[in-house]
């Protein structure tokens, strides 16, 4: 693809990703989080590290409401979603499988009956598929001769429990599925279920990258359980390590501005009444002075370091300049 701003991207993430990969226990998962624009790229990359064959899914995530941008020019459908590349490190990964809500329609349509205690249920085959050939037995059963699922005693126990009912006399038997007794819906690999964040969402926190909380929980509670350790090695605004504080998981997270550490600091302690160790910032005064004399494209990092200090942040929640070169900030 030439030398341009994506081949550096892919060069900058590939020796990550090499990290990330020797680090991962044999049952642990990778989610990459990328726009269409680069994620195919990206899943050459992640295959040769990873092995093709420790590929799970790519992850349509809707990540924005439906929009248009034809009134500005645009020759293109609306861009909505992002992808998430979920690769596992072994057969050996956590995987729990999540489910999300019944469609009402499908409610609707399919859970039609009502048994005498409310209960809404529908009812399913129980004939044997395949007969003989798959080892299912044959027998009569509430004077209908077929081949069934159940043996005779399993289908005599569940008839006495009321599971198998027969619509009328000389029908098929059938057996009783009751609607809260179902999970729900499998998570599929298109989410768009997620509530997006838009300046009317009660978690906004003003972070440009801020992604909702349900989706780091869904892919924590799918590739992990409880105590086990997270690691967001592009944390932004922390929302990934929010949501393994929130589900009993260990975490650890990696960012290189002190905006986003002040962001992530100030979430852990309003939301748990955490205070989050931070390594690799200045401790003393002449690891101030060295990150105050870095080269002028980072000296403004000193700046937002020294607001962390009396818990403060850039106004706005971004970086503010004021004429004095400085970057502006407010304590609350």
């Amino acid at each position: 693809i030439g030398s341009n701003q994506m081949m550096a991207y892919l060069v900058e993430m590939a020796v990550r990703l090499v990290e990330l990969y020797r680090v991962l226990k044999p049952t642990g998962s990778l989610y990459l989080h990328c726009d269409p624009t680069a994620s195919h790229y990206l899943k050459l990359t992640l295959d040769s590290i990873f092995g093709p064959t420790n590929f799970r899914n790519e992850i349509i995530w809707k990540r924005s409401s439906a929009h248009s941008d034809a009134g500005q020019g645009a020759r293109h459908h609306g861009r909505v979603h992002d992808t998430l590349l979920f690769y596992s490190k072994s057969d050996e990964s956590t995987f729990n499988q999540q489910f999300t809500a019944y469609d009402e329609k499908y409610i609707r349509e399919n859970y039609k009956r009502v048994d005498e205690d409310g209960r809404l249920y529908r009812i399913d085959n129980i004939q044997g598929p395949g007969g003989a050939a798959k080892g299912n037995p044959r027998y009569e059963f509430l004077g209908v001769t077929r081949y069934w699922r159940y043996s005779r005693e399993r289908m005599q126990e569940l008839y006495e429990q009321g599971r198998i009912i027969q619509t009328r006399p000389g029908a098929v038997p059938q057996y009783k599925r009751y609607f809260d007794e179902m999970p729900g819906v499998p998570t599929q690999s298109i989410w768009t279920d997620i509530p997006v964040i838009n300046n009317r969402s009660k978690e906004m926190l003003g972070y440009p990258t801020q992604k909702p909380i349900a989706l780091l929980e869904r892919i924590l509670q799918t590739s992990s359980n409880e105590g086990d350790v997270v690691l967001d090695p592009f944390c932004g605004c922390g929302t990934a390590l929010a949501a393994a504080q929130k589900l009993g998981r260990r975490w650890i997270g990696i960012d290189i501005t002190y905006l986003s550490i002040a962001v992530m600091k100030a979430r852990l302690k309003d939301h748990f009444d955490v205070e989050a160790p931070i390594i690799g910032q200045p401790t003393e005064v002449q690891g101030a002075k060295m990150l105050a004399q870095q080269s002028p494209g980072d000296r403004f990092e000193f700046q937002r370091w020294a607001l962390t200090l009396i818990d403060a942040f850039p106004l706005g929640g971004t970086v503010t300049r004021g004429t004095d070169r400085g970057i502006d900030g407010r304590s609350t």
